[in-house]
């Protein structure tokens, strides 16, 4: 198994992340929903130096039930075996590998098996937004609920997002949809673990 770093892990990141309305039922059994519609949000993350890991990801999470933001991470494609086992060993997050490409606007993602998503966004003016600095990720390991605090510094801004996804693939959910808000956070500081 390759190593990875204890927790918690410093990380730099550049995100884009489009949040999609979704009804419950599709995506996860926990899922907060309001008239049977949640939110999933999904993340293309670049993470970089100065931070004490360089690999990228794609994730999709839903808000649940916790003390205060809380998620589940539903579905996770990284390129980087370090991440995979540290994200499996330390906070039972469900990594998968995955081949992931990036540019400063474009992202795919494929496995070995078929092509997952492709997106492209575009920065679009005006304030940068302000989000919750704290939040938990609640995963589950066996029947027990693992709960990872992670702090964050992160300035957003708005911008369009075109999704393509593959229909038949994991997040086939979310095909033909439009997200209801999509972001571009540059240089986000993550503090992960405990």
């Amino acid at each position: 198994m390759t190593a990875y770093p204890p927790q918690p892990w410093n990380l730099v990141a550049d995100a884009h992340v489009s949040i999609w309305r979704v009804p419950a039922r599709d995506v996860h059994p926990r899922a907060l929903s309001v008239a049977g519609y949640t939110s999933v949000f999904t993340a293309w993350i670049a993470y970089r130096e100065p931070g004490q890991l360089s690999y990228h990801e794609l994730l999709a999470a839903v808000p649940v039930r916790g003390k205060r933001t809380t998620c589940t991470i539903t579905q996770i494609w990284v390129d980087s075996e370090v991440s995979l086992n540290g994200g499996r060993e330390l906070w039972a997050i469900p990594k998968d590998l995955a081949a992931l490409q990036f540019t400063d606007r474009t992202f795919t993602a494929a496995t070995g098996d078929d092509w997952i998503a492709t997106a492209a966004f575009t920065p679009r003016p005006g304030s940068p937004l302000a989000l919750p600095s704290r939040f938990d990720v609640l995963q589950d390991r066996d029947g027990t609920p693992v709960r990872t605090p992670v702090g964050a510094k992160i300035r957003p801004a708005l911008a369009a997002a075109d999704w393509t996804i593959n229909p038949a693939g994991p997040l086939g959910y979310l095909a033909g949809r439009r997200p209801f808000l999509s972001l571009a956070l540059p240089g986000s500081e993550l503090r992960f673990g405990a």
